[in-house]
Order: C-alpha cells, then sequence, then structure tokens
C-alpha cells in the first residue's frame, strides 16, 4: 500500500505489534485517531466529535469502528479488515462499538490504549454495555515498534529536512528590521508548501525576537524585528507524514560581547552532544554531555529543557533525550538534538538538528550553519 510516495508493508507493522502485545501479555490494543493508527493502517482521520476506533488483536484482522461519511477511506486499503459503521445518531453508536468488540472477541479480554491519545469520548464506548474490558496502557508496545523507523521512514524523513532547509533559505533574504514575527512565520509556512511538504505541517513556526526569544515556545507576535535583535526560528516539513524539525539562531546585525559567547557555547553544547553519541550509548549521556559544556559556561540554569526528543510522525516521540533516562540508542532511532540558552528580558540562542543512529554512528539530517548566523541588513 502506498502511504505518500512511500510503499509500506503495513501487514507487518501489524504483526510485529501482535508479537509485542503478546511480550507484554495484553490480548488486544484499542486506538483512536492519530499517529499510531496511521502507523499500522495508513488510514488518517481527524479527532472530532464521531469517534473512529480501530482493535487490534493476535491471530484476526483489525476491526474499525467509523462514521459512514469516512467509509470511502478504506476503499484503498490492501489488507483485511473489518468495517463497522454508524450514522449520524449518537443514540446507536454504543450498539455499532458493542458489535465490533463482540467480533474482535474482546468481551473480558486486557486490552490496551495510549493513554496520550485515547479520549474520554473513545472510553464512554469501550466500557458501555455489558462488555467487560480491561483497560490498560499499551504504549510499551506502540513504542518498541514505532521508535525503530526502516529505510522508508527515514528517507521520508531526510527530504522533510531538506525541504525545510530549502524553505527557510528562500526566507532568510526577507529578515530585516519591521517585518513582524508573524509576517514572518507567515512566509515561513508558504516557502515549506512550496518546496514540498505536506500540508499538515509538524507545527506552526516558532519565530521569537528580541526579548521573546528567550522563550523556548514562544509564539509568533505582531512584535517588529529590531536592529540588534536576537531571533530564534524553529520549523519543519512534513513528508508522508513524517516530520522534521529544525532550529536556527540569528541575530540582527552585531550583537554584545554575552549574547556572542551563549551562541558559541550552545553551538559547541550541540556539537559535544552529537560527538558522543553512538549506537549503545543511554539517551541522558546525550542530555549530560550538552549541559555539562553549558554548566561549565556558566549558563546551566538558562538551559531550561531536555536536549532533544524523539522525532518521526509526531514532532515529539520516543526516544526523550534527558537526564534520567537509561535507554539505549540503537539503529534506526530518529532524534532532535537541540540544547539552548535563554536569558529572560534579552534573549535566547537554540541550536537543533535531526538524527538517525545508525550502525556506524550518528547521521545527521541537517547541515545548516550552526552557529549564530549575523544578517547584514
Amino acid at each position: 500500500m502506498v502511504a505518500g510516495n512511500f510503499i509500506v508493508n503495513f501487514e507487518d507493522r501489524q504483526k510485529k505489534l501482535v508479537s509485542a502485545m503478546q511480550a507484554k501479555g495484553l490480548e488486544g490494543i484499542a486506538l483512536n485517531a492519530g499517529p499510531s493508527l496511521t502507523y499500522l493502517t495508513g488510514l488518517h482521520f481527524h479527532l472530532s466529535e464521531r469517534p473512529v476506533v480501530a482493535y487490534f488483536t493476535p491471530g484476526s484482522p483489525p476491526v474499525i469502528v467509523l462514521p459512514e461519511l469516512e467509509a470511502g477511506k478504506l476503499a484503498g486499503v490492501t489488507y483485511p479488515i473489518q468495517e463497522f459503521t454508524y450514522g449520524e445518531q449518537p443514540d446507536t453508536w454504543g450498539r455499532v462499538f458493542n458489535e465490533a468488540l463482540l467480533a474482535a472477541e474482546l468481551n473480558g479480554k486486557k486490552l490496551g490504549v495510549e493513554p496520550r491519545r485515547m479520549r474520554f469520548l473513545e472510553l464512554s464506548y469501550l466500557n458501555t454495555g455489558k462488555l467487560k474490558i480491561n483497560l490498560v496502557s499499551g504504549a510499551e508496545c506502540l513504542e518498541e515498534i514505532r521508535i525503530y523507523k526502516d529505510n522508508t521512514e527515514i528517507e521520508a524523513m531526510q527530504t522533510a529536512v531538506k525541504i525545510a532547509q530549502d524553505a527557510i533559505r528562500a526566507v532568510i533574504p526577507l529578515i530585516k528590521p519591521g517585518i513582524t514575527e508573524r509576517e514572518l512565520a507567515a512566509e515561513l509556512t508558504i516557502q515549506l508548501l512550496r518546496h514540498g511538504s505536506d500540508s499538515q505541517l509538524p507545527f506552526t513556526p516558532i519565530v521569537a525576537s528580541g526579548p521573546n526569544s528567550a522563550n523556548p515556545h514562544a509564539f509568533p507576535s505582531d512584535r517588529g524585528l529590531q536592529w540588534g535583535d536576537m531571533l530564534i526560528i524553529d520549523w519543519g516539513a512534513s513528508v508522508g507524514g513524517y516530520y522534521s524539525d529544525l532550529t536556527r539562531t540569528f541575530s540582527l546585525g552585531e550583537i554584545d560581547n554575552e549574547m556572542s559567547t551563549i551562541g558559541q557555547v550552545v553551538k559547541d553544547a550541540n556539537q559535544a552532544a552529537r560527538e558522543i553519541a553512538a549506537p549503545g550509548i543511554a539517551a541522558q549521556e546525550i542530555d549530560r554531555a550538552a549541559r555539562q559544556v553549558i554548566k561549565t559556561a556558566g549558563y546551566d540554569q538558562y538551559f531550561i529543557h531536555r536536549t532533544g526528543h524523539g522525532l518521526g510522525l509526531e514532532s515529539h516521540e520516543p526516544p526523550y533525550i534527558r537526564d534520567g533516562n537509561p535507554r539505549l540508542l540503537e539503529p534506526g532511532m530518529t532524534f532532535t538534538i537541540e540544547p539552548g540558552i535563554y536569558i529572560p528580558g534579552r534573549g535566547g540562542v537554540r541550536i537543533e538538528d535531526d538524527v538517525v543512529m545508525t550502525k556506524k554512528g550518528l547521521h545527521s539530517f541537517s547541515d545548516l550553519p550552526r552557529e549564530v548566523q549575523l544578517l547584514d541588513i
């Protein structure tokens, strides 16, 4: 089956899920609309007032409950699937969900769900009528199959990085005093789409200037850029549903000595994290390597987030590159490295790369300059 421009064998993915379920003692997994359902089926649904739930059980085809108006999406499915549809009368939906649970033979069984995704709406239909379902977390099962990217997924992510880098290059000439953060974010969004990104971006680009750049997750405002500003831009593209997530920092003209020093420290921290990363290294060791550089420079109190996070069908997913995470990094894992320093009221610097662990070591998808880029206006 084709997902985006990439051919994916969803039956193989479903078999891997079954193996993971059996290893964890689960008798089924229930997924609502979201990245895991797309990963296993290639089907895309928005979370809405009309619930969509798919059940995966050993030895049987997936069972899916969905509104009649969404049923046309199953036309291109190339693997066996049982469908149960409902109309616009909510008082009939419980009956359809019960029929689906019986078809999946889940009455009295232990059923895993995604704690971060499953809503009360869907949960209410899993616990209606006379059926008794033992609901538990299925997060570990899903993590174990999604955390390892195959060549198709890695190719999609590399393409998403290229699109993102091409888009920012097209936007840089527009970075001048007077343009607002909101205008710059809008232009970057247009360039991402023009250069080939899926219309569903990973997130709204972050464009944060001057004192706003001290907020790691600032939202683009109507503030006009000014001479001497630090400017953080955090953006990404999507290809076949797979994301890129990059950050670079710019200065509008010359900056003071301390902000220049901070820029070099963050660049060095990014490099230290990339250099220590290798197969078998714990995620926490990468965080510690970046954090030690910043601590030595005297800015550890201003590094207020983890060094990175996993990347794939979600902009944030396992593995999380943070202190206290002993997870060993293995080939096929994709994640970000993004140390930052943020001085309240003045500005900040963040440098973020997208990387993949290979058998030979770490490979960076991104190759834009990592120093603070001085824009000579």
